[in-house]
C-alpha cells in the first residue's frame, strides 16, 4: 500500500442469501456489491455516487464491516481487516467513524445529547468522566449545538440538529476516517449547505478522510476531491471531480450528469434511459448496463468490462472508450 493511502479495497463483494419454503432452502443471491475495487487517499474526499439501489450504502457499510464481506479484502492504514472479528476490530474503530442517513432513527431515544455523543468516548475507555463531559461540551459547541442542551433528548431537536448531534457523535474520539451515508439527503436545502460547511470545517481542522455516499450530484461536487460512479454494484467509473464532470466517459455517468438540473434554464440534451434499474438478485449477462445503455452493442450482452484507465487517474469499465 502507497504512503499517502489510507484505505484500499481489493475485489470487495456484498451478497445476500435468498432464502424460500418451509426448510429455508437457498434459491438466489441479491448481489448488492460486486467486485469492487478502489483506494481512497488520506485526507481527501471520495464521493460515491449512483441511483437507489445501486450498493451505495450497503458498500459504505461492508467497508466498515458493520455487516461482513461475501469476498475480497478491506485494507485499512495497512491493516487487512477482512476477516477481524468484532473483538479483534474494537481498537480500530476509534478511527473509523460512520454519519447515518437519517437523523431521526440513528440517535437513541432513550438518551440524551450528552450520552449520544459521549457513548464512542466510553466505548473505547477514552479518558475519565471529567474529561469525557468536558470533550462532550467542546464537539457541542464546535458542531453548533447549544451547551445547555446537553441533557435534552433527541426527539426535542429539529432534524438539521440531530444531524448535528450524529456528526458530534462520530468525530468525537477523532477518527481518521468517516464514511457519510447521505448525510444531508433527508434535510431541507439551506440546512444542508449549513451540515455541508460544518462537515468541511471538520475534516480540515482534524485531518480527517471522507467517503461521502449520495445522489445528489450538485452536493458531491462541491464537497469531495474525487468521484466514484456505482451501478448495481460495480464500479463503472472513478475519476478527479473536475475530470468527470467535465467529461464524463461512461454512457451511465454522462446520463447522471445530464439530469442535473441548472438554476434559471431548461436542462438540455438530457439523456433519457429507457427501461428500469434490473434486479441484484437477477443480474444482466456481459455488461450490467446493456440493456438500458443507448450505446450498447452486440459484444455488450456477452463481454464483461473490467475498470481500467483511460487517462492518468480516470477509469472506466466501457468498453468502447
Amino acid at each position: 500500500m502507497a504512503q499517502n493511502v489510507l484505505l484500499e479495497i481489493k475485489d470487495l463483494s456484498k451478497w445476500f442469501v435468498i432464502r424460500k419454503g418451509i426448510l429455508s432452502k437457498v434459491s438466489g443471491y441479491i448481489k448488492a456489491v460486486n467486485d469492487v475495487n478502489f483506494i481512497v487517499n488520506k485526507g481527501e474526499t471520495l464521493g460515491i455516487v449512483g441511483e437507489s439501489g445501486c450498493g451505495k450504502s450497503t458498500l459504505g457499510r461492508t467497508i466498515l464491516k458493520l455487516i461482513n464481506p461475501t469476498k475480497g479484502e478491506i485494507i485499512f492504514n495497512g491493516i487487512n481487516i477482512t476477516n477481524m472479528t468484532r473483538e479483534q476490530i474494537k481498537p480500530l474503530r476509534k478511527d473509523m467513524q460512520i454519519i447515518f442517513q437519517d437523523p431521526y432513527s440513528s440517535l437513541n431515544p432513550r438518551k440524551t445529547v450528552g450520552e449520544i455523543i459521549a457513548e464512542p468516548m466510553n466505548a473505547q475507555k477514552i479518558g475519565t468522566k471529567e474529561y469525557i463531559h468536558e470533550k462532550t461540551i467542546d464537539i457541542m459547541k464546535e458542531c453548533g449545538l447549544n451547551t445547555e442542551y446537553i441533557r435534552r433528548y433527541p426527539h426535542e431537536f429539529s432534524g438539521g440538529q440531530r444531524q448535528r448531534i450524529g456528526i458530534a457523535r462520530a468525530i468525537s474520539i477523532n477518527p481518521k476516517f468517516v464514511i457519510c451515508d447521505e448525510p444531508v439527503s433527508a434535510l431541507d436545502v439551506s440546512i444542508q449547505a449549513q451540515i455541508i460547511n460544518l462537515m468541511k470545517n471538520l475534516q480540515e481542522k482534524y485531518n480527517m478522510t471522507y467517503i461521502f455516499i449520495s445522489h445528489d450530484l450538485k452536493v458531491v461536487k462541491h464537497i469531495c476531491n474525487r468521484v466514484l460512479v456505482m451501478y448495481l454494484g460495480q464500479v463503472v467509473e472513478i475519476a478527479d471531480k473536475t475530470k468527470l464532470y467535465n467529461n464524463p466517459s461512461h454512457p451511465y455517468t454522462q446520463a447522471l450528469l445530464s439530469a442535473i438540473p441548472i438554476a434559471g434554464k431548461e436542462t438540455k440534451n438530457k439523456i433519457i434511459l429507457n427501461g428500469d434499474l434490473p434486479s441484484p438478485a437477477n443480474l444482466p449477462k456481459g455488461c450490467y448496463f446493456h440493456t438500458r445503455c443507448p450505446k450498447a452493442r452486440s459484444l455488450c450482452k456477452e463481454n464483461t468490462p473490467k475498470l481500467k484507465e483511460i487517462s492518468p487517474g480516470h477509469f472506466c469499465t466501457c468498453d468502447f472508450i
